[in-house]
Parts: structure tokens; C-alpha cells; sequence
């Protein structure tokens, strides 16, 4: 199993994995001058092997794990924590890391390469989008839609039945009240809109 990025959220996988019992373990990492996490030797990327290894991207940036996904022909896996709750009637994609004390209601989908960080509670019938992040303590309440690539804050709350729009920016406790547009940054309670998301001309 090889984690992809060296750093804090990558530590947060690891332990999600060791809790579930996995223990051959290695970290790889674009920055040569990394050599060691939590005990761990820092390999390059050239070390996976496609046609045999899984990888998990452990980079919380959502831009970056787009690229590499783009990029790479990898075999990926997603991962839960045990503390997590998760309904057997809604769905998570491949890649996808779901952090310690989060919650999934019945009948969301949550798509590939996703985070649903520490504590974060996605109530029923929610679409999340691929390489969407949700940070610790989100709210997301019934029937909520997160398109592609979109960051939604620490302690934001959403309420049902809100679109937010791809590759856009919640900023952190915001509440959300009414539907987000495409590539935009919305902050405060209630939200509103302060400028266009330009961090996808990385893509």
C-alpha cells in the first residue's frame, strides 16, 4: 500500500489504515528533499507499480490529487476510519478517505478522491463530486450537491437542498443558504461571494 504525499494528512491515513490492520505501509512524495515520516522512509513515485500496488493520494489539496489522477494509471482504494458511520445504502468511490467520527446518511454517493475530514456529518440523499474535500465539523444537511473539486471550509453549514458548484470555495463556518455558482469563493453568515476560485488554472 503506498501513500501519496508526506505530510499531516498523510499521517491521518496512516492511522486509519493501522486501524483497520495494515502494516506494509510506504510513503512516496515529489519533494526529494523528504526523507522520513513518522518512521517511515520517503520512496519517489517511480517506486509504485502500476500493474501490481494500490495508492491512496494523501494530499489534501484538491487540485493536486486531480493531477495526479490525471497523470498516473494507478489502482486506488478508499478508506474509513472505525469510528466512522457509514450507511450500507449510500455509496463511496475508489480513492475516497473518510476521517475519524464522520457520518454518511442513507442514500448519499460520495465520489473518488474525496475527503470527508475528522467529525463531518453528510445527512441523507447528499451527491458529493469527485476530489471534493470536506473539512472537520462540516455540516451538510439533507439533499445537499458539492460539484467536482470543491472546498468546503471548517464548520460550515449547509443547509438542504443547496448546490454548490464545482472547483468552488466555502470558507471556514460559513452557512450556506442558498445555491454556490461554479469556480467561487463564498465566506461568512450568511455566505456571499468575494471573488472567483483562479486556483483552477493549476488544472
Amino acid at each position: 500500500m503506498w501513500l501519496y504525499g508526506a505530510s499531516g494528512h498523510g499521517k491521518v491515513i496512516l492511522e486509519c489504515l493501522e486501524a483497520h490492520g495494515y502494516t506494509n505501509i510506504s510513503f512516496v512524495d515529489d519533494d526529494k528533499t523528504k526523507k522520513d515520516i513518522c518512521g517511515f522512509e520517503i520512496f519517489p513515485p517511480s517506486y509504485i507499480n502500476p500493474l501490481t500496488d494500490f495508492v491512496i493520494i494523501s494530499i489534501g489539496d484538491n487540485t493536486i490529487r486531480y493531477k495526479i489522477v490525471s497523470n498516473h494509471n494507478y489502482s486506488y482504494i478508499s478508506i474509513k476510519h472505525p469510528s466512522a458511520i457509514i450507511s450500507p445504502r449510500s455509496t463511496i468511490g475508489s480513492g475516497t478517505v473518510i476521517f475519524h467520527h464522520s457520518v454518511i446518511q442513507t442514500g448519499s454517493s460520495i465520489g473518488n478522491h474525496c475527503i470527508i475530514n475528522t467529525a463531518a456529518s453528510v445527512d441523507h440523499d447528499c451527491i458529493i463530486d469527485d476530489f471534493v474535500h470536506i473539512s472537520p465539523n462540516v455540516t451538510l444537511c439533507g439533499g445537499v450537491s458539492i460539484g467536482e473539486g470543491s472546498h468546503i471550509g471548517a464548520g460550515t453549514t449547509i443547509i438542504p437542498g443547496v448546490k454548490v458548484g464545482k472547483w468552488s470555495v466555502i470558507g471556514a463556518g460559513a452557512v450556506v443558504t442558498k445555491n454556490i455558482p461554479d469556480y467561487s469563493v463564498f465566506v461568512g453568515v450568511p455566505a456571499k461571494f468575494i471573488k472567483y476560485n483562479n486556483q483552477t488554472n493549476k488544472l
